[in-house]
């Protein structure tokens, strides 16, 4: 892909993902084909190998949204874009490097709580942790200011700009947010370069413990796409526990992007990678690609966690979005399968309860997805 410069124009207002996938007269592409950002904001065709036309950088935008922290049951605390529809994990919040984005953060709990992120710059007012005095009291409306750069040379070295795939999180309840990670508090944070590929879904997956998006199998979130369709999945890791997450027919590049640049990329390609407490990583497929509709297992593959619920459903439907044969049989297995045992445990050690099971799950399609920069709809 084609490294930004330093100058140029910014657009003129941040990028819909629904002008961008399915606006009128924006571009035709195939479910399969992939968009990418350009030269001062357009929006083109990729080219096979994936590389935007000269790249400029989106630079001095400055963007406000307003979050709400809210608890959704008794066990579960969410993050959430208007009142009242809080979710875990909390919505995709996504920038361009170059851009600010000021997230007003409302507390509606009883619980000191804040918004701690991953991967981009920020002062110590904005930091999300006690230890700054910076944080939510209970009821209180907070502004925390994250801002991304570009990719530069500095007397001569360059120095890596805020693009990748991150996370934000509860950072004050308790001394360092433990309780506010465990109830929920915690969502997907993607900072893009100039030239990379847009999904046309994104779904966001988060091992907090013993649990996938705070829940258990069978009532794992089962993540759904159509065959050919380009699909963004951010993994995140969360609690005391050591994952590894693995992705059944499907593989990507063990790089920033999880796409290769070419034919001379020497990113190692894999379809399994650690996820552990405080990591995040993001990778695109093309659902079915060169193996077909079908539901497709996701999964921790330390055995015993598997054995102990963390395990879900990547269902590949047919281009038409009808169920493929033996897909209906093969979830049903699955939910038949209860809770999972855990006579798999090693001694000395204990498979997390199912608790926060009721928590509500994020899958964003195309038709939910207005910015990159973050996601409204569920």
């Amino acid at each position: 892909m084609s490294a930004p410069t330093t100058d140029g124009e910014s657009p003129t207002k941040p990028l819909s993902r629904r002008s961008l996938l399915i606006g009128a007269g924006v571009v035709a592409a195939s479910p399969a084909a992939a968009l990418v950002l350009g030269s001062g904001g357009s929006v083109v065709a990729a080219t096979p190998a994936a590389a935007a036309p000269a790249a400029t950088a989106v630079s001095g935008t400055v963007r406000k949204i307003t979050m709400y922290a809210e608890r959704i049951d008794a066990k579960t605390v969410g993050y959430g874009l208007e009142p009242g529809k809080a979710t875990v994990p909390g919505p995709i919040l996504e920038m361009w490097e170059g851009e600010t984005l000021e997230i007003t953060l409302v507390n509606t709990t009883d619980q000191r709580l804040s918004i701690h992120p991953h991967g981009v710059n920020y002062d110590v007012n904005s930091d999300g942790s006690p230890f700054n005095d910076s944080f939510n009291e209970p009821g209180e409306t907070r502004t925390y200011v994250w801002s991304t750069v570009p990719m530069r040379r500095d007397r001569g070295i360059w120095m890596p700009g805020s693009a990748g795939y991150w996370h934000y999180h509860d950072h004050a309840w308790g001394e360092h947010g433990t309780p506010g990670i465990a109830a929920g508090l915690y969502g997907a944070l993607v900072v893009r370069r100039v030239g990379d590929v847009l999904p046309e879904k994104q779904f966001t997956v988060v091992f907090n413990d013993m649990l996938i998006n705070n829940k258990a199998a069978p009532n794992t979130p089962m993540f759904e796409a159509n065959l050919g369709e380009r699909v963004e999945f951010i993994c995140i890791g969360h609690g005391n526990t050591f994952h590894t997450f693995h992705l059944h027919a499907h593989r990507w590049a063990n790089n920033r992007t999880g796409l290769l640049s070419g034919r001379e990329d020497v990113s190692q390609v894999v379809d399994n990678r650690d996820l552990n407490p405080g990591d995040a990583f993001g990778f695109q497929v093309v659902a079915g690609l060169g193996v077909g509709a079908g539901a497709w297992m996701y999964h921790c593959h330390v055995q015993f966690h598997a054995d102990g619920g963390m395990a879900g459903i990547f269902l590949v439907r047919n281009a038409d979005g009808s169920m493929p044969a033996g897909a209906q049989e093969s979830i049903d297995r699955f939910h038949a399968h209860g809770a999972h045992t855990t006579s798999g445990t090693p001694s000395g050690t204990t498979a997390a309860p199912e608790a926060g099971a009721d928590a509500a799950h994020t899958d964003h399609g195309v038709a939910g997805l207005p910015p990159l920069a973050v996601h409204t709809d569920h």
